[in-house]
């Protein structure tokens, strides 16, 4: 009997790697909180992770030659997921970044990562029990 990792893992190890890539974007977004002009941007993380979640579909790209580039399955690569954030109160220099409100959202990611990453821990934990018997 063969363990296969997507279904022991669970949803966890895509969640882990969405956080992770969330919060590059929510402090690319504080970074630039005083840059004139910049668009504060965030990911759908549900849609993204359900996306994550759901099984390859539609028509597989065809190579004609080894050297082609391949698609990547990893959907927080993808730049067009992240969306523009709509301020509260618009800045006069066009920057839409509320340094408060990312800060918030940061903090909400990071601590959702640590729950996620907690879970897959416990996950590995019982796989080494269940197969040392430890």
């Amino acid at each position: 009997m063969t363990i296969s990792f997507d279904s022991a893992l669970g949803i966890h190890e895509s969640a882990t790697l969405l956080r992770a890539r969330r919060a590059e974007v929510l402090s690319n977004n504080i970074a630039n909180a005083d840059t004139p002009g910049f668009k504060a941007r965030d990911l759908d993380f549900a849609s993204m992770l359900k996306g994550a979640q759901a099984p390859a579909s539609g028509l597989a790209m065809q190579t004609t030659q080894a050297g082609h580039q391949q698609l990547t399955s990893d959907p927080s690569a993808l730049a067009a997921d992240m969306m523009f954030r709509t301020p509260t109160q618009p800045s006069i220099d066009g920057n839409t970044v509320e340094v408060q409100e990312e800060m918030a959202r940061y903090t909400e990611n990071a601590l959702d990562y640590q729950a996620s990453f907690d879970f897959l821990n416990r996950k590995f934990k019982g796989l080494s029990k269940a197969i040392t018997g430890n």
